[in-house]
């Protein structure tokens, strides 16, 4: 058989085939949830750099600063300074920091110093059969939604989605902390009500875009970097879940397509419910014809009937929620809230 012949036969084959979870990146039988162990003052935890480098020492100072001012002993990566281009390390490197971390009995968690650009290169080299043999919580957000990702869709790890360690640790960021960590509180989560001199509050309002309550387990993160393991093993099943995104400086053409590729995947018409955070300095730019971002998820999300909302504080802002990714939570898009509906850690 000629190699043309060969090639349309093949393709006509494919196409009769029906989509697998495989092929579309979404998983068949996701993982059961798997609960981290639970922290406690005087506890070891690890202090990693998955993704970019830090420009200045002085900010992992600082974040081996605040994880002792919360009360933990801090054991950075060896690899935590380390520089290679933009990245904090090889590849090999920042992967074997992680492995280390969840392998070492001494430490509790682990804490992403940064996110930017580079953690989904390492999810091929992650022992997620060490991982699941010690399921340890891990923080951090913006790139550090590739591992969340890769956590939920290998082992069933809830993971938290909130501050860098090198971040904003603010009065309103530790108090999430403590509540959720040390308190092991079921958490409400409500924008922060402060109209400052305004008549009527401006900042971190809440928009119903469809409203409703909806039950499931909290999936997403940085919208780029979710849509970026499209296709791949590393993506978590979105079925009956709620999606929350956020994202920061992208023109709304890019999030239109993104939002384009989770419809053309399947991925809108499984969730049960969605809430976008902030997409900071995410503003049209000077010129006609653009996209607002209101406009997007009107064309997007409006039509799915789901409830959903807009503008809860997660994101590239300040004070901002740590969620438990893979954790229960029901979503009230009425009121603008999410609240966990079962303990995150084991007893």
């Amino acid at each position: 058989m000629k190699r043309r012949d060969f090639l349309a036969t093949s393709s006509l084959a494919a196409l009769s085939l029906p989509l697998s979870g495989a092929a579309s990146g979404i998983a068949d039988s996701p993982p059961a949830r798997l609960l981290p162990v639970p922290l406690r003052k005087g506890d070891t935890v690890a202090l990693v750099s998955p993704s970019a480098a830090m420009d200045d020492p002085l900010d992992l100072q600082i974040a081996q600063e605040v994880l002792e001012a919360l009360g933990f002993r801090v054991k950075p990566g060896a690899h935590l300074a380390a520089r290679r281009g933009h990245l904090a390390g090889t590849d090999a490197e920042r992967a074997g920091d992680l492995n280390a971390a969840f392998a070492d009995p001494e430490v509790r968690a682990v804490i992403c110093v940064r996110g930017g650009s580079g953690a989904a290169r390492l999810l091929p080299l992650l022992d997620y059969d060490a991982i699941r043999r010690n399921p340890k919580a891990l923080l951090g957000y913006s790139d550090i939604t590739a591992l969340h990702c890769a956590l939920q869709a290998q082992t069933g790890l809830v993971s938290f989605h909130g501050p860098n360690g090198s971040g904003s640790w603010n009065r309103f960021n530790a108090d999430q902390f403590r509540q959720l960590f040390l308190e092991r509180r079921l958490m409400l989560y409500r924008n922060v009500a402060d109209a400052g001199d305004e008549l009527v509050q401006r900042r971190n309002r809440t928009v119903t875009l469809t409203g409703g309550k909806a039950r499931g387990a909290l999936v997403g993160g940085n919208l780029t970097v979710l849509t970026a393991l499209a296709g791949s093993p590393y993506l978590p099943d979105f079925e009956g879940r709620i999606l929350f995104l956020e994202d920061v400086s992208e023109a709304p053409y890019r999030i239109d397509r993104m939002f384009s590729t989770l419809r053309l995947m399947g991925v809108l018409d499984r969730i049960a419910g969605l809430v976008f955070g902030e997409c900071t300095d995410c503003d049209p730019g000077n010129g006609y014809g653009s996209l607002t971002l209101s406009q997007i998820l009107d064309d997007y999300v409006r039509p799915l009937g789901i409830p959903a909302y807009t503008g809860a504080m997660i994101g590239h802002i300040r004070q901002q929620f740590i969620l438990p990714v893979g954790g229960l939570v029901e979503l009230d898009a009425d009121a603008g809230t999410l609240r966990m509906l079962e303990p995150v850690f084991r007893a």
